[in-house]
């Protein structure tokens, strides 16, 4: 059984783990594959393989100088992503509300609780 192309857009360059973080260490700056190698302790040939997955869709940019590559972050090509997560963001802020509303109650009954003892 073949595996699903994983260069076909963003989304799916990035449900690999690796690759995120890869990106994570990225947007901290722009890196040579050398120091990629040296930060998250891949062979280079992994690295190769990641960074050429993320440049084809666009998520990572190379700048060449002299026999060195280095590779940032494209934000830009990262905002279809932030706009499709943000969608949820109003379940996630709910969730937090009801955990810290039960949080408080629970809190205030152990109070009184206490008190009447």
């Amino acid at each position: 059984m073949s595996r699903a192309a994983t260069t076909l857009d963003a989304f799916n360059a990035i449900a690999e783990s690796k690759r995120r973080r890869m990106l994570g260490v990225l947007v901290g700056g722009e890196r040579s594959v050398n120091d990629l190698v040296t930060v998250l302790k891949w062979t280079q040939p992994q690295v190769s393989k990641h960074l050429g997955v993320l440049r084809q869709v666009g998520l990572v940019s190379v700048r060449h100088d002299g026999r060195q590559r280095f590779y940032r972050v494209n934000g830009a090509r990262l905002k279809p992503i932030y706009d499709w997560v943000v969608t949820f963001e109003r379940f996630w802020e709910h969730q937090l509300e009801s955990i810290k509303s039960r949080a408080e109650a629970k809190a205030r009954e152990s109070r009184s609780t206490t008190s009447l003892n």
